[in-house]
């Protein structure tokens, strides 16, 4: 399958990228990006040589490299693509672009207020707490955007972003927040990606049914792909505080910047800026590092074929009915009802009278049937609140 035409340069990079990290797997991020192996190899030589990944067709060979004429050119020309990034992240990105004799940080926060290129300086804020997994993939914060207008309708952008390196794995300009949609979203992303070990949202649709229950047809689902779920605390969107503080970077660098026709110019101008935001833009909560400095793909595959769910031999396995309903010990039980139609296991654990319902490998409720009403407790993952 060739490349997207629609970014093909994008996905260039970010391929080249991805491969020349430390223990990458050249044949599986082949897979992954839809290409052949001597396709990947072909791109990946051509970086090598320092011949670029242009279509040799479409360039010059004698094509000269551009340089600026000064330093103050080779600040503002930096700042005029980037009109929000301050001396400190103008600075590491020209460094990062091998530039020579990049001016001090602070030389070119004067050089901007030199040539009313700063903004409003924002009020000073108290030093906050950040707190990361430890590895890439531990765990991806979803979210919607809030919604906005374009021509003839509205477009919902889908953001999911690595917790430890920051790196956006999937921004989409979706029509609509159904399951269908976000289901769609996410298989290409775990397809290219992997699977991550946990996934966090809010209580929101379609992920979430309220506070009362957490579990949804979509979420059953990454359960069974072995993901397992977190949902915010009611009322703290600080629990996906950096998924919340990427959407204040898109809203002010691509929504506000402009008006969209369609949801394909939205997707172009999503794909242009995840790729700056992902390889380009100094981050910094990451002491100025770009977030795929830090970012590996999954070694957990997409399977696209899900087998059976095995269960413990002294599992009960029943078959939850319309509604959640379930037979056990002459009692009606109601477990979630987004695990209709799917096989649940239910465990004795040490206490007697006290049942685990089990789905694959987590654990979905407690039953205790020692009370003559049968309580079940749905058993709910959070995540600690950060930023």
């Amino acid at each position: 399958m060739p490349w997207r035409e629609v970014s093909c340069m994008d996905n260039r990079m970010e391929f080249v990228s991805l491969a020349g990290m430390a223990g990458a797997n050249v044949s599986r991020l082949c897979r992954r990006f839809g290409i052949s192996r001597k396709t990947g190899y072909k791109w990946l030589a051509r970086v090598a040589a320092g011949s670029g990944l242009e279509d040799r067709s479409r360039r010059p060979r004698g094509s000269p490299r551009r340089t600026p004429a000064s330093a103050e050119a080779m600040v503002l020309g930096l700042r005029d693509s980037q009109p929000s990034w301050g001396g400190r992240k103008l600075h590491r990105r020209l460094r990062d672009q091998g530039e020579d004799a990049v001016p001090a940080a602070s030389t070119i926060t004067a050089i901007l207020r030199r040539h009313d290129r700063l903004e409003v300086a924002e009020a000073a804020r108290p030093a906050v707490t950040r707190f990361e997994h430890p590895v890439p993939n531990a765990l991806w914060q979803m979210d919607f955007k809030g919604h906005f207008g374009i021509g003839g309708g509205r477009c919902h952008p889908l953001t999911v972003l690595d917790d430890h390196s920051r790196y956006v794995v999937c921004l989409t300009a979706c029509a609509d927040e159904v399951t269908a949609t976000v289901r769609s979203c996410l298989v290409a992303t775990f397809r290219r990606y992997g699977l991550p070990e946990r996934m966090n949202m809010d209580n929101g649709s379609p992920w979430g049914d309220g506070p009362g229950t957490r579990y949804t047809p979509l979420t059953v689902w990454l359960l069974r792909l072995g993901i397992r779920v977190g949902h915010s605390r009611p009322y703290h969107p600080q629990t996906n505080g950096k998924d919340e503080r990427f959407h204040r970077t898109l809203k002010r660098d691509v929504i506000t910047r402009q008006s969209y026709p369609d949801l394909a110019a939205c997707q172009h101008a999503f794909d242009g800026f995840r790729h700056v935001y992902n390889a380009e833009r100094p981050h910094e909560a990451l002491s100025l590092a770009v977030p795929a400095s830090r970012y590996r793909p999954s070694w957990r595959d997409y399977p696209e074929l899900l087998a059976a769910i095995e269960y413990d031999p002294l599992d009960q396995v029943r078959i939850v009915q319309q509604g959640g309903r379930v037979s056990f010990h002459g009692r009606t039980l109601l477990l979630p009802k987004a695990f209709h139609g799917e096989h649940v296991g239910l465990r004795p654990t040490t206490t007697d009278g006290v049942w685990d319902a089990m789905f694959a490998a987590h654990r979905i409720a407690q039953i205790d049937l020692r009370d003559p009403v049968c309580i079940i407790n749905e058993c709910v993952t959070h995540v600690p609140e950060q930023v």
